[in-house]
């Protein structure tokens, strides 16, 4: 997927007040969209003694370039986000899973961390799939130049087939963007509907998943890999 992205290498975000208020808007709504908490995991609990940790990678479209251009330093145009990630999950008693993950964008001044929270509502079994409500916190810094914070909630829907567990979920997400002081822009407050779609492969001792996410229309891709059981 890495690969595959037609993007340059994102620069140092160390020219927001060069924006317009439009412009800095747009760069807002990217942001969340690709730094809102991506679980990459179906709706079934771990269990009490179970855990899923690794690395993963996002992949986000960009939907303003032109805010992207004007806020590097490089004045390099880019039209996707690629965003490694370290991650870790553990199961709790009472089906209830947390989660973190540690954000950043390679060769800027991007980084970002987040956690969650998942309670499986229906732990799910042969004849029933599995149903989970999970919230979720990002924030995010690009040193003097502005911070977002994003909170989020969704419920999603699983069933295991053998070692491939299709998955399916809805929520919303709230962000809120401050510029740095003096800029002269304000601060923006999103509120977007988020969908997303995935599935998780479970050889012994590993874990696979790929998830299509979309944030108020803006879509990424997440893959994840990592050792469970």
């Amino acid at each position: 997927m890495a690969l595959a992205a037609t993007a340059v290498a994102a620069d140092d975000l160390d020219n927001i007040g060069n924006l317009n208020q439009s412009q800095f808007d747009g760069l807002s709504q990217d942001l969340a969209a690709a730094f809102s908490y991506k679980a990459g995991a179906s709706a079934e609990a771990l269990g009490v003694i179970g855990f899923d940790v690794g690395v993963a990678v996002t992949s986000t479209d960009l939907e303003h370039p032109d805010a992207w251009t004007a806020a590097m330093s490089s004045g390099d145009t880019i039209d996707t986000l690629i965003i490694p990630k370290l991650y870790v999950q553990k199961g709790l008693p009472f089906d209830i899973d947390v989660g973190g993950y540690y954000f950043t964008v390679p060769d800027s001044n991007i980084d970002a961390w987040g956690a969650e929270i998942k309670y499986s509502i229906i732990s799910g079994n042969v004849a029933l799939p599995a149903v989970a409500l999970r919230g979720s916190f990002t924030t995010l810094d690009a040193d003097d130049q502005l911070e977002l914070d994003s909170q989020s909630v969704d419920v999603s829907i699983s069933k295991g087939i053998l070692m491939l567990t299709p998955y399916a979920g809805i929520g919303r997400v709230w962000a809120e963007s401050t510029p740095k002081a003096g800029s002269g822009l304000q601060t923006v407050d999103i509120s977007e509907t988020r969908t997303f779609i995935g599935v998780t492969l479970h050889p012994p001792l590993f874990n696979l998943a790929l998830e299509r996410d979309s944030v108020g229309g803006i879509v990424s891709y997440n893959l994840k890999f990592g050792l469970a059981f």
